[in-house]
């Protein structure tokens, strides 16, 4: 099966038209590695309060955990921006497959030994590793797509890309159901906490198919080849001639203040969802909390999904920017209204929902979008810088939601306040080009 393969039945026009079997399989092999990348993401959300209560002792007051709660996520975070940036050059150096197998690797193994942390600082430190592949992943997996499928397809499949990773949330969130991550004993003598982290290892073996499967697109294959007899001007993988060229260093700034409004706007609010659920139900037991913050977040999810498919269909039939647009006007809206009004069990089921759907909406325009401001030779480099170079600017957001919390005296006013992150997105849109209707750029 190759990118020859013969083509699905599709009527001439169609964003189908010209899709093979072959072009499928990328798809869909490339969606499941940022799946679970997106699970591995969500048992760390739902497992880091009752990980370093245990770690620091079970005795520090709740304040405290949740510090050290941002703490680890910070760590994360900055892990994440490295490795995208790492992974992002390595894509364009190495080629899109080999990189995709190596952060699959690294993401999923260290997920399995943050279950085996002994003290804060371990658990950390294995944090930070972790964010290493997560953060490759992303980069590889959009070039991949972007640069196998026909031009009129891309849209479609690499949002697909992004909507399938909710899928990927929703099972954490589930998984987290069957093992309660507070649970004190859960196998043997193991917490919940770390049954869940052992769960994480079994993404490794999507790495068999990726390399039996999957070969490099031809255009990275026609880039390298050019590079390579072109000089000290047509580097591969190359943040120099990213930033020397002025179009790619307009499009890589453009890109880093879309990526920091939802960035932000997601690590380092809407995913404190769980500890929004404790706010609101607090003096309820604990079954009921927990059986709310894994039904909850799996419903924040599967609102993502649909918000994913909806950015999509305005970005694939109307136009990139227009999207973009009501993407962040929803979010603003929608995340200050809901930390500002979420207070019972009745209301996560529906307003954690429409907060998904918002908020995860833009993150299908970043793996449409990114790809398209780039050549080919820097395609792995621009993605890496922009969706994960903003990470260090947002690594700080969680802890300051922390901080932010006790200057003001409310959790919930600290989150409100921190929606106007979402002005830069719809700042940024007045330097962005629309990429709708034309092909990968070139140089």
């Amino acid at each position: 099966m190759g990118p020859s393969s013969p083509q699905t039945s599709a009527p001439e026009g169609s964003v189908f038209a010209g899709v093979t079997p072959y072009h499928w399989l990328v798809v869909l092999i490339a969606s499941a590695g940022w799946l679970f990348d997106c699970m591995d993401q969500r048992l760390f959300i739902l497992a880091r309060e009752p990980a370093l209560a245990e770690l620091l002792g079970g005795q520090e007051a709740r304040e405290v955990v949740k510090k050290f709660g941002g703490y680890a996520t910070t760590a994360m975070m900055i892990g994440w921006a490295t490795g995208g940036i790492i992974f992002g050059m390595m894509s364009d150096k190495w080629g899109r497959v080999k990189t995709m197998v190596a952060t699959l690797l690294v993401y999923s193994g260290f997920t399995g030994l943050s279950g085996l942390a002994q003290s804060w600082q371990e658990f950390i430190a294995y944090r930070f590793l972790v964010g290493l592949g997560v953060g490759g992943m992303f980069g590889a997996a959009t070039t991949l797509v972007a640069e196998s499928v026909p031009g009129r397809f891309r849209a479609v499949a690499l949002g697909s890309l992004q909507a399938l990773s909710a899928t990927g949330n929703i099972t954490g969130s589930l998984i987290s159901y069957l093992i309660p991550p507070g649970q004190a004993q859960f196998l043997g003598s193991f917490s919940g906490w770390r049954v869940l982290f052992f769960v994480g290892i079994v993404p490794a073996l999507l790495a068999a198919p990726m390399l039996l499967w999957l070969r490099e697109p031809e255009p990275w294959k026609a880039a390298k080849a050019a590079a390579a007899q072109g000089g000290a001007h047509k580097q591969v993988g190359s943040l120099g001639d990213l930033f020397g060229h002025p179009r790619w260093r307009r499009h890589a700034l453009v890109g880093l203040l879309l990526g920091v409004a939802g960035m932000i706007g997601l690590w380092g609010i809407a995913f404190f969802s769980p500890e929004l659920i404790n706010e609101a139900l607090r003096g309820e037991p604990q079954e009921k909390v927990n059986r709310v913050r894994a039904l909850g977040t799996a419903l924040q999810d599967a609102g993502a999904f649909c918000g994913m498919l909806a950015f999509t269909a305005v970005a694939a039939y109307l136009t990139r920017r227009l999207a973009f647009l009501l993407s962040f006007l929803l979010c603003t809206v929608t995340v200050a209204g809901v930390f500002f009004a979420l207070k019972t069990e009745g209301q996560a089921y529906w307003m954690l929902p429409l907060m998904g759907f918002a908020t995860l909406s833009v993150f299908a325009g970043y793996s449409i979008y990114f790809p398209e401001l780039f050549p080919t030779r820097l395609r792995g480099t621009g993605v890496g810088f922009c969706y994960n170079t903003v990470r260090y600017l947002a690594a700080p957001a969680p802890t300051l939601l922390g901080h932010l919390s006790v200057w003001v005296g409310s959790f919930r006013t600290a989150a409100i306040l921190m929606c106007a992150v979402y002005l830069l997105g719809l700042v940024a849109l007045i330097w962005a080009p629309e990429t709708k209707g034309r092909p990968l750029p070139e140089d």
